[in-house]
C-alpha cells in the first residue's frame, strides 16, 4: 500500500500536524511536485496538485509525533541522514534504535530523545544472506514486532530507516495502525541483497507500509522493479550535507592540513588520496589499494573502520598493502568523527563501490570540502557527479583506470581545481542539508495534512475523486 508524496516545499516540523489515523485506511498523496523537481514525470493520468500552494494554510495544529526507528547504534550513511531529521523534528519525535552503539550517544548529545531495545537473537540476520537459521530467532522477531506495536502507540507515525526497521515495522503495522513511512536508502536488487530478504521486502512494502520516500533516482528504480508500485508512487528526496561543516576559512584549512598530515608522518606536499566509509567489499577499500600502487609517488588514506562483522575484510587490507610493498604508502586512520577536516588534509577523494551505490553521501561530502572527486560509476553516482565538469567517472572495479584518473588529476592541478570548484557549488545548490530538511519535512507534512483530512467528518480529501490506479493506491 506505499503511496506517492508531495514533496518540495519549505515546512518544517514546528509547522507539522498532529494526526488522527484510520488503521485500515491507505494513504496517498501524488508526487507529482517532487517528481517533476527531481526529474521524473508522474505516472500516465495521475492528478496534477502543482496547484497546491507550498504556502497555503494547513487545516491541522501543532506537530505530530514521530516515532523513528533504526536498526543499528552505529554510524552508517543511513544513520548519518537520519540525525538532522530527527534533530528537526526534536522535541516531539523520538528515535528507537534496535541496537545500541555511538549512534545514541550522538544523538543523546544533539538533544535527541532516544531508546533502545535490541534482542541479541535477531543481530546476526544479514542482508546479503538473510537465513534464520534455526526457530532460535522467530521468537526474538516476535518479540520485536509486539515491542515496536507498543512502542508506537502514543505516537502519530511511524518512521522506518532501515531493512530490519522495515521488517519488524511492516509486521507490526497492522497491530499498532499507524500510518507507516519508509526512507529507502538501499538498491533492493540481487547485486545487495538475498532473495529472501528481497521477498521480504516486496511483502513489506506492499503490505506493512504507507508511503515511501527513496534517496536517489536508482534506489527508486530498483524499488518500483521489484514491487511493481507506479512511479508517482515512489517520490526522491536527495541526501544533503552541512557545508557549514566544511567552512571556507584558508587559514584554519591550512593549519588543519598539517595537523592531519603531521599525524600521519607524512610532508605536507605529500600527494594524498582519501577514501572514507565503512570497510567492506563492496565499498572497494581493495581497489583503491591496488590503483594507489600504480601510481608511485601518491599516498592512500584510509578513513573508516569495519562494522557488522567485516572485520576479515580489514584485515585482509593491510594484507594486501604488505603485499604489494606499499605499507608505506598506505594509511589507516580508522574511524573518525571530525570527517570534514580529514578531507580537507587529502588532493583528491575516491568512491571506489564495486556495486551500485545507492546514494554515495562521501561524494557530496568530498564536493563540500572542496576537493575533486573520482567516482564510480552506477547506481545514483550519475545523478550527482557529471564526468569532467564536478567530478570524474570511471568503471567499478577498475583498479588500472582509477590510477589513470588519480595521476590525471595529480599532473593537471589546474583541472583538479577547476573540478573542485564546480563540485563544491554543486554541493551548495543541489545537496545542502537545508534543502533535504525542506523536502523531507514537507513529505511528513504533506502525510500528516492528508491523514488529517481522511479523519475529519466532512474532509474533501485532495484525491478522493481519482482511481486507485492514479492516485498511487495498492490496496
Amino acid at each position: 500500500m506505499a503511496a506517492g508524496l508531495i514533496g518540495l516545499g519549505f515546512a518544517q516540523c514546528s509547522y507539522l500536524s498532529s494526526m488522527p489515523t484510520k488503521s485500515a485506511a491507505s494513504l496517498s498523496i501524488p508526487a507529482n511536485t517532487l517528481l517533476r523537481d527531481q526529474g521524473l514525470a508522474p505516472a500516465a493520468g495521475a492528478r496534477d496538485t502543482s496547484h497546491m500552494r507550498a504556502d497555503a494554510p494547513s487545516q491541522v495544529q501543532g506537530e505530530p509525533k514521530i516515532l523513528f526507528i533504526d536498526q543499528s547504534g552505529q554510524l552508517g550513511g543511513a544513520e548519518i541522514c537520519l540525525l538532522p531529521l530527527a534533530v528537526r523534528c526534536t522535541p516531539r519525535s523520538e528515535v528507537l534504535l534496535l541496537s545500541d552503539g555511538p549512534f545514541r550517544d550522538r544523538l543523546r548529545a544533539e538533544g535527541v530523545t532516544v531508546s533502545v531495545e535490541s534482542d541479541a537473537r535477531i543481530q546476526g540476520i544479514k542482508k546479503e544472506r538473510m537465513k534464520f537459521g534455526t526457530l532460535a530467532a522467530l521468537p526474538g522477531i516476535l518479540r520485536q514486532v509486539r515491542m515496536i506495536a507498543e512502542r508506537a502507540k502514543p505516537f502519530d507515525m511511524v518512521f522506518l530507516n532501515t531493512q530490519k526497521a522495515l521488517i519488524l515495522g511492516a509486521f507490526s503495522r497492522a497491530l499498532h495502525g499507524k500510518p507507516t513511512v519508509w526512507h529507502v536508502h538501499d538498491i533492493v536488487s540481487r547485486e545487495h541483497f538475498g532473495r529472501l530478504h528481497l521477498t521480504l521486502i516486496k511483502w513489506a512494502v506492499k503490505v506493512g507500509v504507507d508511503h515511501v520516500v527513496a534517496n536517489s533516482r536508482a534506489s527508486a528504480d530498483a524499488l518500483i522493479k521489484l514491487t511493481g508500485l507506479p512511479r508517482s508512487a515512489v517520490p526522491v528526496v536527495h541526501n544533503g550535507v552541512d557545508m557549514t561543516r566544511f567552512g571556507d576559512d584558508a587559514s584554519q584549512a591550512s593549519a588543519v592540513i598539517e595537523q592531519r598530515r603531521t599525524a600521519l608522518g607524512l610532508p605536507r606536499d605529500a600527494f594524498l588520496v582519501g577514501l572514507f566509509g565503512r570497510f567492506t567489499q563492496w565499498k572497494g577499500q581493495h581497489v583503491a589499494i591496488d590503483a594507489i600502487a600504480r601510481v608511485p609517488d601518491a599516498h592512500l588514506v584510509l578513513v573508516g573502520d569495519a562494522l557488522f562483522g567485516e572485520t576479515a575484510y580489514a584485515q585482509g587490507l593491510r594484507t594486501q598493502a604488505e603485499a604489494l610493498g606499499i605499507t608505506d604508502r598506505v594509511h589507516f586512520a580508522g574511524f573518525q568523527h571530525d570527517v570534514a577536516s580529514w578531507m580537507k588534509a587529502m588532493d583528491v577523494i575516491v568512491h571506489a563501490s564495486t556495486q551500485p551505490e545507492p546514494f554515495g553521501l562521501v561524494i557530496i561530502e568530498a564536493m563540500a570540502a572542496g576537493k575533486p572527486v573520482i567516482a564510480s560509476n552506477g547506481g545514483a553516482v550519475p545523478e550527482i557527479v557529471r564526468h569532467g565538469e564536478n567530478g570524474m567517472i570511471i568503471e567499478p572495479g577498475d583498479a588500472s583506470k582509477l590510477a589513470v584518473a588519480i595521476s590525471t588529476l595529480q599532473r593537471e592541478p589546474e583541472m583538479a581545481k577547476r573540478i573542485a570548484a564546480q563540485g563544491h557549488a554543486d554541493a551548495g545548490q543541489h545537496f545542502s542539508i537545508d534543502r533535504y530538511l525542506q523536502q523531507m519535512t514537507r513529505v511528513l507534512f504533506d502525510i500528516a495534512t492528508l491523514a488529517s483530512r481522511n479523519d475529519a467528518p466532512e474532509s474533501t480529501n485532495v484525491i478522493e475523486n481519482a482511481p486507485a490506479s492514479e492516485a498511487g493506491l495498492t490496496r
